[in-house]
């Protein structure tokens, strides 16, 4: 670590177990009596992941002895994360585990911190990176926020599920972590100039992930175990790298900013990692790099690279591009203070994006 020397005693949070590969979900119960888990475990779930993996999930754990409750969830917001503290409490569950995507995981991270329980992650598709990290993306007043959250003890990802899921999700999680190539450009250049900590090991391992990404762009395709392995990979890597850095830094900088303005401004957002995806492309020109490299990963991946295929309007774009300093502005960018509406216009209309 750099930059202060209270980073040398610095703690980090790690899954203690991360299972990957083919038919992996049938092993929920036996990875958790290998955590030594014992009691009641309270499954949280969306209505359709339920059906696609909760009742396997369940199944395996009362064969395995465990007590199992399970609560569904509609919307990632602070209600539903206090309806699943409430069912827990009610419940006397000893454990949680995050059945499915973004929301379920997120509810369930965020719910297992306020209740200091211990907490699974059993994804069901690969479409962004907070399967395995400390953040939690959560809606407050129609604004999404990033809150600290649990880190998982173990994640549970079966590439055979994975795989069934629409491709847009798992496209959408390359896009997520692609943009950790810019995210860490960012974070590089608050440590020079804001003097902001910054760790090179957490750096180097989400530039990895990104690389990994970039590299495998051609090969990653619908219905292929060996991509939804590939994603899963860099996914938990890239949660790693934010875990090492006890912050989001590694993974979310101006390009995080430009979707989750695209959140507010737009009538219907595109999904989060197809947002930063477009964003890494139009925020890699403006740190001055290789910005045609980042678009024709996308391309290959089959995920969107301009506003038409991201289903937006092109004015809603630009808008975003004029809002996203605002998001977060304690967090330095390449953004500084704001563009003008015509570096906005430039920077859309050369990367191809509008």
């Amino acid at each position: 670590m750099k930059n202060k020397d209270s980073y040398k005693n610095k703690g980090m949070q790690l899954p203690r177990n991360v299972v990957v590969g083919h038919g992996v979900i049938n092993d929920t119960g036996k990875v958790c009596k290998d955590l030594k888990l014992n009691g009641s475990a309270l499954i949280v779930a969306g209505e359709s992941t339920i059906k696609a993996a909760g009742k396997t999930v369940e199944v395996c754990l009362e064969d395995c002895g465990f007590d199992v409750d399970a609560v569904i969830i509609k919307d990632p917001t602070i209600d539903e994360v206090k309806k699943v503290e409430n069912r827990a409490v009610e419940t006397g569950a000893s454990f949680l585990l995050g059945v499915g995507g973004g929301k379920s995981i997120d509810i369930a991270k965020l719910a297992s911190m306020h209740l200091d329980l211990p907490f699974i992650s059993v994804p069901t598709a690969a479409s962004h990176d907070g399967i395995v990290s400390s953040r939690a993306s959560i809606r407050e007043n129609n604004v999404t926020v990033s809150e600290a959250a649990s880190t998982p003890i173990a994640v549970i990802a079966d590439t055979a599920i994975i795989a069934a899921a629409p491709y847009r999700l798992l496209a959408a999680g390359c896009g997520d972590i692609i943009s950790n190539y810019t995210a860490v450009r960012d974070w590089e250049l608050a440590y020079r100039l804001r003097n902001e900590p910054f760790s090179e090991y957490a750096s180097i391992i989400s530039k990895m992930t990104a690389k990994i990404l970039i590299e495998s762009a051609e090969s990653i395709r619908p219905g292929i175990e060996e991509s939804a392995w590939t994603v899963m990979k860099a996914l938990v890597a890239s949660g790693v790298a934010m875990s090492i850095a006890g912050s989001s830094r590694p993974a979310s900088g101006s390009e995080h900013k430009f979707s989750h303005a695209l959140d507010e401004i737009a009538p219907k957002p595109a999904l989060h990692g197809e947002q930063c995806g477009v964003g890494t492309i139009m925020m890699m020109y403006l740190h001055g790099g290789n910005w045609q490299e980042i678009r024709c990963a996308l391309k290959a991946i089959g995920a969107p690279a301009c506003a038409s295929e991201l289903g937006i309007k092109e004015e809603y774009i630009i808008q975003a591009l004029l809002h996203a300093h605002e998001i977060r502005p304690e967090r330095y960018t390449v953004l500084g203070t704001g563009l003008t509406r015509e570096a906005a216009e430039k920077v859309a209309r050369i990367t191809k994006v509008i």
